[in-house]
Formats: C-alpha cells, sequence, structure tokens
C-alpha cells in the first residue's frame, strides 16, 4: 500500500477522493500526516509501518476536516499535532453533546460504518508562531495560512523536497474555498503566495487528495488553483479542466459542488453592493 515517492518518504492513497496519507520517516519512527480514511486501510497502513521497523512516533493533521483528523489504535499514543485553531477546533466539537451525529451527517454514506470515530480530532495545538514540527526527524517546517480551512498548514520537508500541500494544489478538485471566511478568495490566493515563496524548494508535491505532482508540476499546480480564484472572486466562469468535459474524476458531482460555490460566491458580491448605489 506505501509507495516511496522521495528519500524517506512514503504515500498511502485511500479509495475514497484519493486521499493521501503521508509517512515520514525520521531517526527512530515515523511522522503520519493525515492518516485515512476507512479502519481497514489504517489496520493495513499499521502494519505496513510496522514492516519499515519504525513505530508511530508523531501524527500531524493538515487542517481539522473530519478526513483529516482521524486516527486509528494500531498508530499507538504518539502525540498528534496540528494547528492552534484547527485543534481548538476539534476540543469545540468534541466537547459538545452529539458530536457523533453531527460528524456522521457529513460523512459519505457508502463508507460510514468504515470510519472510525472513537480517536477523531484528538490533536495538540503548535502554539502560534511555531515554524517546526517538533519530532525526532528531518526538518518539517509548517506553512500556516487560512486557505480552504481555518488552521490550515502545508508542511515543507527541505531535506527531502517534499511539500504537504494538504487541501490545495490537487490535479483532481478544483480548489474548495472557505465560505464561511470572511475573505475565502483573498485567504486562498494568500496562501498560495505563500506556497509559492517556497517552490524553488519542492521536487515532490502531495495533495490532500490526488496524484502526486513533481517538478514543474508544482508551478503548474499554483497557477491552476490561482486562475480558478481569481475568476470566481471577479465573476467569471473559471473554466477549470478539473470540472470542465475533460475532466476524469467526480464527473458525477464535482461539478455541482462547483456551480454551488461559485453562487455562492455571487451572492456575497451580491450582498456587499449597498441597494441603490450606483457605480462610482
Amino acid at each position: 500500500m506505501l509507495r516511496r515517492v522521495a528519500e524517506g518518504v512514503l504515500v498511502h492513497e485511500s479509495a475514497f477522493i484519493q486521499s493521501n496519507t503521508i509517512v515520514v520517516q525520521g531517526h527512530e519512527g515515523v511522522l503520519l500526516i493525515d492518516p485515512g480514511i476507512t479502519t481497514g486501510e489504517m489496520a493495513c497502513l499499521a502494519n505496513d509501518v510496522r514492516e519499515l521497523g519504525q513505530p508511530v512516533v508523531a501524527g500531524f493533521s493538515t487542517h481539522p476536516d473530519w478526513d483529516h483528523v482521524l486516527w486509528h489504535p494500531d498508530f499507538g499514543d504518539a502525540p498528534r499535532y496540528g494547528m492552534a485553531i484547527g485543534a481548538a477546533s476539534m476540543h469545540e466539537l468534541l466537547a459538545a453533546p452529539g458530536w457523533e451525529a453531527r460528524v456522521a451527517s457529513v460523512l459519505p454514506p457508502e463508507q460510514a460504518d468504515e470510519i472510525p470515530m472513537e480517536l477523531l480530532g484528538r490533536i495538540t495545538g503548535l502554539p502560534s508562531g511555531t515554524t517546526e514540527v517538533p519530532w525526532d526527524g528531518p526538518t518539517v517546517r509548517v506553512i500556516e495560512h487560512r486557505a480552504h480551512a481555518a488552521g490550515h498548514a502545508a508542511l515543507l520537508i527541505p531535506e527531502r523536497g517534499v511539500l504537504v500541500a494538504g487541501d490545495m494544489l490537487s490535479d483532481i478538485l478544483m480548489p474548495f474555498l472557505d465560505l464561511d471566511a470572511a475573505d475565502p478568495v483573498g485567504d486562498y490566493l494568500d496562501a498560495l503566495q505563500l506556497i509559492d515563496g517556497v517552490a524553488d524548494e519542492v521536487e515532490v508535491v502531495i495533495p490532500g487528495h490526488g496524484s502526486v505532482g513533481r517538478g514543474a508540476e508544482i508551478r503548474e499546480r499554483i497557477a491552476r488553483d490561482r486562475t480558478y480564484a481569481v475568476a470566481a472572486r471577479d465573476g467569471f466562469d473559471p473554466d477549470d479542466p478539473r470540472v470542465g468535459p475533460v475532466a476524469t474524476f467526480g464527473t458525477d458531482w464535482l461539478p455541482g459542488v462547483n456551480e454551488w460555490q461559485l453562487q455562492r460566491l455571487a451572492e456575497r458580491r451580491q450582498s456587499d453592493v449597498s441597494p441603490g448605489r450606483g457605480p462610482d
């Protein structure tokens, strides 16, 4: 199940929206990033990690969406990190009565019974300003931003030339904006600028969902996400190949999500126009 994509960096792809779990080998153990998705997949992943001869010594969730905060008992009780905002939102969720039903309502029905929730969301927030994941392994730099979700982070492993992008830079999904944010498109463009600033250090980009990209693909994916975000902001059809006629994934549901997202943005623009106000 594990596929090596760079020295000391391996990836497991789930059947659910091509979700990627990342394993980074350290000195005494591995860092497990965004493990998922089903109980069976994670049990198999735990076995594959054991075959590497190293225990799980740390975990990291790139953001607080349910499919990025999962865990399995076979991974052990290593500390699980995330950004402070994401950890706080998880703690708030888990403290609320009936949180299981809330999470269950957004799970894919065909896989809901296979997704373990017992250890969901039990992450420790890294202090504001933290620049590296605390673990005994290659430096993993934290690039915190607010694109897609508050408490989101990309992870750069300079020594391995790897960027773990979280839910950005996918070759199969257009940008999913945080439509509850004050400036969802601005947040996304700011995050892309941060990632663009380290792109020269990247040889391999691993999105949360989709295929691993190599070489010049990092720049191409940044440009594609930026084109979508700018078009969506300005009220134009992004004409994005990931949701167009040539799309090869999610053709039965992604166009609908795209249309809904664009409609929400159009409604926001309309609400920002004062009644009766003409052009300046």
